[in-house]
């Protein structure tokens, strides 16, 4: 399965690496986390930057597990990187778990990464769903071992008119919402809607004709929607970020790297009600955004914003 693992760019590599060894002098030990692995990108900058860098990973998606091992042992660093098959919701957990004693060695972390966008892996992977690119399975799920979790075909299909109109306006801001809920239910009463293909000619005959062929494809915001009802992604961020702020050292950091809005509005916000309430400082007042030879390199970098937080004592 991860031979298959296809190569994903790593966006706002540099600078969120910069910014999280800033002032870490390399002569000295520090312990860092990727708790969105994929690739192994950020991961690998960071353990390459400095024989003194230990790493602690996680990645959910048992395809991207199971390659980042390999490309692990392939670069002869399991001395350095531990990866785990775990969502990052529930990474505190493992640290008191298992790498109580390592904590203590190092203080706390000097750098903690997470980076929301989805993989280029999982966008090129039809069987995945979550391209309407291709034709494929209406799946979505980030760790599609998790049988707990929704599938977006499971959402489709059972949700209510309202839910689905709510989902689509509250996660897409999408303004055919009601249209597009109403034919869904419609058409899944003549047939189960189980394919991507089906999900998009839905979406795309709901637009007025005038707008179905603009720069932004209609099914693009109702599949990012479904996206994030499927692998609830704003909850769970909303619930890791207060762990991770008190698992860092003394000077340690903590970068986020979102894709939309509404996630990089929960990090805004919680970063800013933290930095006025403890002894944390807004290391970017404004996030820092990919440059032009970045985003014409790597149009999906585009949306990416990096907001980074630091602990003082």
């Amino acid at each position: 399965m991860s031979e298959n693992y296809k190569e994903h760019i790593s966006v706002l590599l540099n600078e969120s690496i910069e910014i999280l060894t800033e002032s870490k002098s390399t002569s000295d030990i520090h312990l860092f986390a990727d708790l969105t692995f994929g690739r192994g990108g950020h991961t690998f900058s960071l353990a390459n930057k400095s024989d003194n860098y230990k790493l602690i990973c996680t990645d959910q998606d048992p395809e991207a597990y199971e390659n980042g091992i390999k490309l692990i042992s392939k670069n002869n660093k399991a001395w350095q990187i531990d990866l785990e098959h775990t969502n990052f919701v529930n990474f505190k957990t493992l640290i008191d778990n298992k790498y109580k004693d390592v904590l203590l060695k190092y203080g706390g972390f000097s750098g903690i990464l997470l980076d929301l966008g989805v993989s280029s892996h999982h966008f090129d992977s039809p069987e995945r769903g979550f391209s309407f690119r291709f034709d494929g399975p209406l799946d979505m799920r980030m760790n599609i071992a998790d049988q707990d979790l929704l599938t977006a075909s499971d959402i489709i299909n059972t949700y209510s008119e309202e839910e689905l109109c709510h989902i689509f306006q509250k996660y897409a801001d999408e303004k055919f919402a009601s249209r597009i809920a109403q034919q869904i239910i419609e058409a899944r009463k003549i047939k189960k809607l189980e394919r991507t293909t089906e999900l998009e000619k839905i979406i795309f005959h709901c637009y007025p004709k005038k707008f179905r062929h603009g720069r932004i494809h209609p099914a693009t915001k109702v599949f990012q929607a479904l996206r994030l009802e499927v692998n609830r992604e704003l909850k769970v961020l909303e619930d890791i970020i207060p762990e991770l702020l008190s698992l860092l050292s003394e000077s340690g950091r903590l970068a986020i790297i979102s894709f939309h809005s509404l996630e990089d509005r929960i990090v805004k916000h919680i970063f800013k009600e933290t930095a006025l309430k403890s002894p944390y400082t807004l290391i970017t007042k404004k996030p820092i955004i990919p440059n032009e030879k970045e985003i014409k390199s790597n149009s999906r970098s585009r949306s990416a914003k990096l907001r980074v937080i630091e602990r003082n004592i």
